[in-house]
């Protein structure tokens, strides 16, 4: 049988010395979520004109809601984000309150599995991270050897570092509850101050709804 020619063989070669590096193996695909858990986590805004935030996300996929409870860096009043799965959420603190909808509710456990793209192994947070990233607008961290994720990096260069993760970790249903004045007609207005804050947790749920519809539309990687 004859060999093929030169230039075809290097490609080959080449392949097959890439095949024998991975072992052949496919790569590795992100762990799904828990269907619930409690996160701690630093978000750091300052790339994109904000400041840093210390949050305690709560995502409970069987009851349909995701909680961040969201503490400013040197603030008293904390900012409760309340979302649940039909596209409605609540972004109040004790004298503030907007209701948003948004056409995308929350992203399911396996939300990262379908379409993200893996980058390979890199050094974290000092953890050892397997990273893809999926449309361009999130790059995702998991720890190679517990499958927790450390790390996720946004399109618009909001980082959030995850502190603690507790599978399992549950709110009591009253943390859930909007307050009466996200109710009255008042409840959409709200002092100078408070506008702010509010207004700058609106803007990064906007960011994050945009990137959730992609995430949960597009079904192939870019």
């Amino acid at each position: 049988m004859p060999l093929p020619p030169p230039l075809l063989l290097l490609p080959l070669l080449l392949a097959a010395a890439a095949a024998s590096d991975s072992g052949g193996a496919p790569p590795p695909t992100p762990t799904p979520w828990p269907e619930q858990f409690h996160a701690v986590i630093i978000t750091n805004l300052t790339e994109s004109g904000g400041r840093l935030q210390l949050i305690d996300l709560y995502y409970d996929w069987p009851r349909g809601r995701n909680l961040n409870l969201i503490r400013g860096q040197l603030s008293g009043d904390p900012t409760y984000d309340v979302e649940w799965t039909n596209g409605t959420s609540y972004i109040f603190d004790s004298t503030s309150c907007r209701t948003l909808r948004f056409p995308v509710g929350l992203l399911p456990p396996d939300w990262l599995v379908d379409g993200a793209v893996y980058l390979g192994r890199h050094a974290v947070d000092g953890f050892d991270c397997h990273v893809w990233t999926k449309v361009d607008f999130v790059w995702y961290y998991e720890d190679v050897v517990t499958h927790r994720p450390v790390r996720w990096n946004f399109f618009n260069g909001m980082q959030q570092h995850v502190m603690s993760f507790e599978v399992g970790g549950v709110l009591e249903d009253s943390e859930w509850q909007a307050p009466a004045h996200c109710f009255s007609d008042q409840g959409n207005t709200s002092n100078a101050g408070a506008a702010t804050a509010a207004d700058r947790v609106e803007d990064e749920d906007a960011k994050v709804d945009v990137m959730s519809s992609l995430l949960r539309k597009k079904r192939r990687p870019q």
